[in-house]
């Protein structure tokens, strides 16, 4: 694994959750804060990868997206129970900070547990890439394998992200990368307290 280099530092792009401009969904059903879409200038039908925060406000529908894998995480909120017609999907997204992966093609219908909820949603294009989304604890000190794509996001807690050089991220900030040809990390992760909790996003062309 190639580690990352003091040049390719400047492919590591910041952001804050709280900053993300928000877009209401097309069924008014919620709205979408996008933190990234690879490569530059896709949309919704032709990204590799997508990384975003929604919020869903009301009871309906998914959209679909075939030939696409999908990870939701819930961050804030009672949850949201989904299903699919064909019984291929069945599950209460109830509990905080616990990825669940499904097929974005899949007809799936969404009804709130108790009001509204934010959810993280990773979507990777199945012939072009793949993603591996897990949440990091602060109890024990933590490392990430170098991939050539990702994103890094603390949910609680102060980290300390250590690669080529010192990242400190706060509750709600994050950073993401595209290595190109190359790829960036490994990483060793610390945290303020055992408290502190990081969604880390991993991503591989396939």
């Amino acid at each position: 694994m190639k580690p990352t280099s003091q040049a390719d530092m400047t492919a590591l792009h910041h952001f804050d959750r709280r900053s993300l401009t928000a877009m209401p969904w097309k069924n008014g059903g919620g709205v979408t804060r996008e933190i990234v879409c690879q490569p530059p200038g896709a949309g919704l039908d032709d990204f590799d990868w997508r990384v975003s925060i929604a919020q869903i406000a009301s009871d309906g529908p998914f959209s679909r997206f075939a030939g696409v894998d999908r990870v939701i995480t819930l961050l804030e909120g009672a949850g949201v129970s989904l299903a699919s017609g064909d019984g291929a999907v069945s599950h209460r997204l109830s509990t905080p900070w616990q990825p669940f992966a499904f097929a974005g093609e899949a007809a799936i219908d969404s009804r709130l547990l108790d009001g509204p909820c934010d959810d993280f949603n990773v979507m990777t294009r199945r012939e072009r890439c793949r993603a591996s989304v897990t949440v990091l604890r602060g109890d024990v000190g933590q490392a990430l394998p170098s991939a050539s794509a990702g994103l890094l996001m603390s949910l609680q807690g102060a980290w300390q992200l250590c690669g080529a050089e010192t990242v400190s991220l706060a509750p709600d900030q994050g950073l993401w990368w595209q290595a190109g040809a190359g790829r960036f990390g490994p990483w060793r992760l610390t945290a303020d307290g055992p408290q502190a909790a990081l969604i880390a996003v991993l991503i591989e062309e396939v």
